[in-house]
């Protein structure tokens, strides 16, 4: 048995179906993958009124934070169109966060002292919170429980620097990226909205596979959305790895162009997630299936094609994203023009999804990309070390991983069988530079990287 086939004893609380298949954890055979895609699996159509149910929540409240980028849909569609309150959650809010660092603080105090319960989170930020690493040492427990979009991000460029050659293989202009302290006196200068996270690893890993190394040869800071558009308006800043809506405003305000999407990076990687304080979790398992339920539903409905636009019309209000219409349209049809000559994408498969897509769930929050994050944190020796090997990586996600409540809560909703993974893997990962992520040898992956701080 592998270190990462340590199961958790919750797993064995589910049906005996989806026990057997899933007891053995990453060991590496994976299923065959559905080959239909999102925009063609049917979903049911929400419902406005509560249904019948034997599971009555504990409660019908819950506070849930958000930061107003696309990945945030399946929260919002699930208060706009009724499903919590279908599943019993009347009282479920849907709580915009002013940044990621007020959604930290405010998980931090709970929604019992004006805070939130849980919502929306780049990753690993649930593991860094459960382990005090980024909340002073104060270890706020938090529970994984969904993921909630793939796809919807990419590394835009100041407009300064077109015709250079930055697109998926940087290596092109590593030379260029490497002197630029010498011509102007400044490194070359990359934004993000928060460290250690996800936007940071995206661009880290276009930047080190390109032979650029993040830590040395750039200047990698956390800046906030509206002051990195400004720089890279009057020059001060060079990059910003970066969520929709921000890639299509960034080209057609003109400000810059697209380097690469995301999803050429990784295709269909995990992107935010879902998660909840344990505290709230464990004293209100029913209302946490319940919410699942709600998000799982407005899922299918955001990945329903006909349904795009009127998606993007709820999102764009002022309580929610706050942004034109016509700026979101095109990300949610897949449609993003690069600039910069390079040539314009436009499949709906390329953009955000987030039900499924063409190797299976999206929604389903598989363990073995919380390894990859994890792994990343500790390539580039975030926290000093705070998370020291591999071993003390499976460990936290053995504490903060709950797969074994969306199983619960999508076959209580009568989710296809088929769309319900039978392997907390999703197997072996491939980037866009043919380096692969084995979550059973996460220490060859680490070894196969020429840019890294171990």
């Amino acid at each position: 048995m592998s270190n990462f086939s340590r199961y958790s004893r919750r797993q064995f609380l589910t049906t005996a179906g989806a026990s057997a298949a899933g007891a053995v954890f990453l060991k590496g055979c994976v299923g065959n993958p559905p080959t239909d895609t999102a925009q063609t699996t049917p979903a049911a159509s929400p419902a406005a009124s509560p249904v019948a149910s034997t599971e009555t929540p504990e409660t019908p409240a819950i506070k849930l934070g958000y930061l107003p980028i696309l990945e945030s849909a399946a929260l919002i569609i699930a208060q706009e169109k009724g499903l919590f309150a279908k599943y019993g959650m009347t009282e479920a809010e849907v709580s915009k966060q002013a940044s990621w660092a007020s959604a930290r603080d405010n998980v931090v105090i709970g929604s019992q002292n004006g805070g939130i319960d849980g919502g929306k989170w780049q990753m690993p930020m649930p593991h860094l919170i459960s382990e005090g690493i980024i909340t002073n040492g104060n270890k706020v427990p938090m529970y994984v429980l969904a993921q909630l979009s793939t796809h919807g991000n990419g590394i835009a460029i100041s407009g300064a620097h077109a015709g250079q050659e930055l697109g998926l293989n940087v290596s092109n202009a590593a030379d260029y990226i490497k002197g630029f302290q010498a011509a102007n006196d400044r490194k070359f200068k990359a934004a993000f909205t928060f460290p250690n996270v996800n936007q940071d690893f995206w661009i880290r890993y276009w930047l080190a596979a390109g032979g650029v190394d993040p830590d040395n040869d750039v200047d990698l800071l956390a800046v906030p959305p509206a002051e990195t558009l400004q720089g890279m308006r009057t020059g001060s800043m060079d990059a910003f790895s970066t969520g929709d809506p921000w890639p299509y405003r960034i080209v057609t305000e003109q400000i810059g162009f697209m380097a690469v999407l995301t999803a050429q990076i990784w295709q269909f990687h995990p992107e935010e997630y879902l998660a909840i304080r344990q505290d709230w979790v464990d004293a209100n398992p029913k209302a946490t299936k319940a919410v699942l339920k709600a998000v799982m539903e407005a899922q299918q409905w955001c990945d329903r094609p006909e349904n795009r636009a009127e998606m993007a019309q709820i999102l764009s209000g002022r309580n929610f994203l706050n942004i034109s219409k016509e700026i979101l349209d095109p990300p949610l049809a897949g449609k993003y023009s690069l600039g910069d000559g390079k040539p314009d994408v436009n499949d709906i498969k390329q953009g955000p999804l987030y039900w499924k897509a063409d190797i299976g769930s999206v929604s389903y929050p598989y363990r073995s990309h919380e390894l990859w994050f994890l792994t990343e944190t500790i390539r580039w020796n975030f926290h000093n070390g705070a998370i020291a090997d591999i071993d003390a990586a499976r460990q936290i996600i053995e504490r903060v991983n709950r797969e074994d409540l969306w199983r619960e809560a999508a076959q209580e909703a009568g989710i296809a069988a088929s769309d319900i993974p039978a392997n907390p893997s999703r197997g072996v990962e491939t980037f866009f530079d043919n380096v692969k992520f084995d979550p059973e040898n996460p220490e060859a992956y680490l070894n196969s990287l020429q840019i890294k701080r171990v």
